[in-house]
């Protein structure tokens, strides 16, 4: 009996050993985590609300031996370069300031925030070695995207920024989101430094989810291109 328990314990060491492939010369499948950072520019409709922005991100990726990949990934977005005309129009003095209930100026502030949400399928183009699981890699995913603007009244003077109040100047928009990526991926022999980046295109068929806009004074339920156009590398842990 014991003689048998040396024999199972080297099967359950030697075998896994010998099915094991070498990273160098074989493309293998895996799960890959990435976290990653972007910037991006935004164009169409969206660029009139918002200038550059950054993100900060996370995937989940799994690559088969022939090179396909599926990804979920999840990013957040946000900037302090607000665009949006007249957003505070109701509130500016004639000299173009903001009064708090103290009689003194406040200290408004306004910020991007927003984030997009994807699936998608990829595939992995073998070349510029060290091994098969490097080289260019293509993205197409959807997903749900959404953005809006954070205001924040330091002061805490200006009552009409708060609550549900500041609902009315947020421009709460969400909808349909569609994502390309190109790039290049890197997976060393020894897996201890991975990384990819590349060229990321996104797509918004988006609505304002608000039901009235205090800086147009009026509802606006019309449908949206927002579109962010930027470059994204990342880390990658390969499991």
């Amino acid at each position: 009996a014991g003689h048998l328990w040396v024999i199972l314990l080297f099967l359950l060491v030697e075998v896994p050993a010998l099915a094991q492939v070498s990273l160098k010369d074989s493309s293998i499948s895996m799960v890959m985590i990435r976290p990653s950072y972007g910037i991006q520019i935004p164009e169409g409709e969206l660029a009139n609300r918002f200038g550059f922005n950054q993100t900060v991100g996370i995937a989940t990726t799994y690559k088969n031996k022939k090179g396909w990949m599926i990804t979920a990934e999840g990013d957040f977005i946000f900037g302090n370069r607000i665009t949006e005309p007249n957003l505070f129009s109701m509130l500016t003095t004639t000299e173009g300031t903001i009064i708090g209930e103290d009689g003194l100026y406040g200290d408004i502030r306004a910020f991007e925030r927003g984030y997009y949400i994807t699936l998608g399928v990829g595939r992995l183009f073998k070349v510029l070695k060290p091994n098969p699981n490097c080289g260019f890699i293509t993205e197409l995913s959807v997903g749900f995207f959404q953005h809006k603007i954070k205001i924040q009244d330091k002061k805490n003077s200006v009552p009409s920024l708060h609550g549900e109040y500041v609902k009315g100047y947020d421009h709460l928009t969400n909808g349909l989101a569609i994502r390309e990526f190109v790039g290049y991926q890197y997976i060393s022999n020894h897996r201890l430094v991975n990384f990819y980046g590349g060229l990321e295109f996104l797509q918004g068929i988006t609505q304002n989810r608000r039901d009235y806009n205090f800086s147009d004074m009026s509802a606006d339920h019309s449908t949206r291109l927002d579109l962010l156009l930027g470059f994204r590398v990342g880390w990658i842990i390969p499991l």
